[in-house]
């Protein structure tokens, strides 16, 4: 066993990248104060072939020198737009026809594992601030909440972990359970 180099992993170019088709996901960053943290969702946006990012209230965005710390250059190849208010950015999706999820924990929240995405859909994923969570008036405007399962003392991942989870969560059942 042996570590594949790069040339092995036989990864597409930015402008390939770009013009491939991607996954119906897109994220919402609300008002997510870390530049790591949005680096990382850059980061795995492009891993995972996400159709793009928005940006909204205080997210930063790129160019940004602590934002590129964790993409590694993923903001060069990840579509990504900036909103002032993120009920903004969830209307705007939902008129194209976006299924809009705030990832929080509420009353009547759908734990993750039983999540079951329909494979016609497209779906906008929304990821709160380190410490508020989503807007309350976003949770109102979503079609729904997920929650990831939890058996700590901690009620909550970082919000760059609950990305990763949440989106692979949702690539696996999309593109490997079959229906």
């Amino acid at each position: 066993m042996h570590k594949l180099s790069m040339d092995q992993l036989n990864r597409v170019d930015v402008d390939t990248f770009k013009s491939q088709e991607k996954n119906p996901i897109a994220i919402i960053l609300d008002n997510v104060r870390s530049m790591h943290n949005v680096g990382s969702a850059f980061r795995t946006a492009d891993a995972l072939a996400i159709d793009r990012i928005l940006l909204c209230g205080i997210t930063g965005t790129p160019p940004h020198r602590e934002i590129e710390k964790t993409a590694l250059g993923a903001t060069q190849s990840v579509i990504w737009e900036y909103y002032k208010e993120t009920i903004d950015a969830v209307n705007q999706l939902k008129a194209e026809g976006f299924q809009v999820y705030a990832v929080e924990q509420t009353d009547n929240s759908i734990s993750l594992e039983t999540f079951e995405p329909n494979h016609q859909q497209k779906y906008a994923l929304v990821f709160g601030n380190e410490v508020h969570g989503v807007e309350e008036e976003v949770i109102q405007q979503a079609d729904g909440t997920i929650e990831i399962p939890q058996f700590g003392t901690k009620h909550s991942f970082n919000v760059s972990v609950t990305i990763g989870i949440v989106l692979w969560d949702f690539i696996n059942k999309l593109k490997f359970i079959k229906k």
